[in-house]
């Protein structure tokens, strides 16, 4: 199908051929009518340059849509991650990027830097990774833990064949930190990540998990 951008495309290249083929006309005339253009074509090339510095940053945002379009790193809809903004693609303009974050603002950013940045496409796999991590005190036994975590990731949208795994990430200074890893569908991701998160809390107070937040611990001598 057509993108958005094809439109402004070819009302620009309209808008440039129009303006060419007049000044060659124009020149053209004179020229038959005995009319001295070399001033003329002087300053035309004066002029031009001016127009190439004044629009060089346009021209790069141009390109870079272009690029994005032949290379074709993500499409409308997609959810990315580019330039420090994530969101999904709404439209490949001439000269920007529209992506709208999942707070529903509108993000518009140049294509320039669009390519020259990295882009992590979350969509076009299909599946995402759903990353929970939870700290735990040191008092309760490992294994409970771990099995708190499976149950709580055990969600109805997460892939059937990736049941949901826990390990022990690393041991904090007042808390064992753990990851929590379940697999979805992209278009899942948001529903899955709040609904595990959800359950962890119910799921660890019914098997009498205790959650820590950061605390010092203060021991005096007698």
């Amino acid at each position: 199908g057509k993108t958005k951008m094809e439109q402004p495309f070819v009302s620009l290249i309209s808008s440039v051929l129009r303006t060419v083929m007049m000044i060659l006309l124009f020149l053209m005339t004179a020229s038959r009518l005995g009319i001295d253009v070399t001033g003329v074509i002087a300053l035309a090339s004066v002029l031009t340059l001016a127009i190439s510095l004044s629009v060089q940053n346009a021209l790069s945002n141009v390109i870079g849509g272009f690029t994005l379009l032949s290379t074709k790193p993500f499409a409308s809809g997609d959810f990315v991650e580019v330039a420090g903004q994530s969101g999904t693609v709404q439209e490949i303009g001439l000269t920007y990027t529209k992506l709208t974050t999942t707070d529903n603002k509108t993000v518009s950013i140049p294509n320039s830097s669009v390519v020259s940045a990295e882009i992590v496409n979350y969509t076009v796999a299909g599946t995402r990774r759903v990353d929970v991590t939870i700290s735990a005190s040191y008092d309760t036994p490992v294994e409970l833990v771990l099995e708190a975590l499976s149950e709580a990731g055990t969600v109805a949208t997460i892939l059937e064949d990736r049941p949901a795994t826990a390990v022990v990430k690393g041991y904090g200074d007042s808390a064992i930190v753990y990851l929590l890893q379940v697999w979805c569908k992209s278009s899942d991701y948001w529903t899955t990540l709040c609904t595990v998160n959800k359950n962890v809390k119910e799921v660890f107070d019914a098997k009498g998990v205790k959650m820590t937040y950061p605390h010092v611990n203060v021991h005096l001598d007698k």
